[in-house]
């Protein structure tokens, strides 16, 4: 039988629409959404800002969805489009129809940016997402302006069998207590609000299946010709930041590495104004690049 993403139950799916709502309260700036049909299913897509800039694309954390980027929007939005796509496969409001592994997330990528009648983006993304944005750079180049990966998880160095053994038991058990304790040495410094919290919960009634990340080797990393920033805690427990910048030099003809400094993963939170300066900074210089090329 094909594995399709689904919620345990419908008591998981309300709870989970419930805490969507609650959040959707209190997104910052005006939004609107659409669903794109991809061959593994359709694709909501919340679209806020305006501007005549290289429109910016935003791939969520584990668990999040569109409106995990509420507290980096305005900045993002200030100038251009910024479009959030909820990956299919995962908690959000997605219906993924077909199944789904990192082979197909360029092709689901190329096919939701034709839906949104977008030739080249910027692509952003964040743990989770920041392998889907690794996997799709590798061969969705002609779309792609730059590529922003901030704690890229499981491509660049293996994850500690620490920090996997707490994730399975958190997993088994999932208490309040639980959950908190782990995002208390996963996140240091990020405190989640009730609601942020409770979408954290309802999150975990889905049955995710899109896989998990695979180490990139060395010629697959080589691949990558979009010019790529990094963007790494000091302190992170899901990346190994020396090894991990040294692999990215090595082998990304263009990149630029920052690891900034008493950050864990989730520095996104944590320093949001350094992480989205530093984004938006590097998005426009190669922005500016490609403009004088056309010139």
């Amino acid at each position: 039988m094909a594995k399709i993403g689904r919620f345990k139950n419908d008591k998981a799916r309300e709870e989970y629409l419930r805490t969507y709502r609650e959040l959707e309260k209190q997104w910052r700036i005006p939004s609107t959404t659409r669903d794109v049909d991809t061959s593994f299913g359709s694709t909501r897509v919340r679209k806020a800002g305006a501007g005549a800039g290289v429109p910016i694309v935003l791939m969520h954390s584990l668990g999040g969805n569109s409106l995990s980027w509420d507290h980096v929007i305005e900045d993002f939005a200030r100038d251009r489009v910024v479009y959030m796509p909820e990956m299919i496969g995962t908690p959000g409001l997605s219906v993924q129809t077909a199944p789904i592994d990192e082979t197909g997330f360029g092709t689901w990528f190329g096919e939701v940016l034709d839906g949104l009648g977008v030739d080249r983006v910027h692509l952003v993304g964040y743990s989770q997402g920041a392998w889907q944005v690794m996997v799709i750079a590798t061969t969705q180049q002609a779309r792609l302006v730059s590529v922003n990966v901030v704690e890229p998880s499981g491509i660049l160095t293996k994850i500690k069998w620490s920090l996997l053994w707490m994730m399975l038991r958190v997993g088994a058990r999932p208490t309040d207590k639980n959950l908190r304790t782990m995002n208390a040495r996963l996140n240091p410094g990020v405190t989640l609000t009730d609601a942020e919290f409770a979408g954290v919960k309802a999150a975990l009634g889905y049955i995710p299946t899109i896989g998990y990340p695979k180490m990139f080797t060395d010629e697959r990393l080589a691949t990558i010709t979009t010019p790529t920033l990094m963007l790494i805690g000091s302190d992170s427990l899901v990346v190994d930041p020396q090894p991990a910048a040294q692999r990215l030099r090595d082998n990304v003809p263009t990149c630029e590495v920052e690891i900034v400094p008493k950050a864990g993963h989730g520095l996104f939170h944590q320093f949001p104004k350094l992480v989205t300066a530093r984004i938006l900074d590097f998005t426009r210089r190669y922005e500016s690049t490609e403009a004088r090329r056309g010139e």
